[in-house]
């Protein structure tokens, strides 16, 4: 077993990383663009109803274009 020492000094004895695993990108973004969605209409109907605020509904308007951006990320990164 080599020495913390003799790793950080000759990196290339080192046992090589694993590979990243691989996850469905898609279904990730979609699953939290559809948590944002169901927040958000949950967030207008308190804000109608004078018991939530409007910062909110912008929150989970910006976490529904994040979302969707993260998907245009996705489609070019594969």
């Amino acid at each position: 077993m080599p020495t913390i020492r003799s790793l950080l000094a000759h990196p290339e004895e080192r046992r090589p990383s694993p590979p990243a695993p691989r996850a469905n990108l898609f279904r990730i973004f979609g699953a939290g663009i559809g948590l944002f969605a169901i927040g958000l209409v949950v967030a207008l109907i308190l804000y109608l109803t004078d018991r939530g605020s409007m910062e909110s509904v912008a929150i989970c308007g910006t976490g529904i274009v994040l979302g969707v951006l993260g998907l245009l990320w996705a489609r070019r990164h594969r």
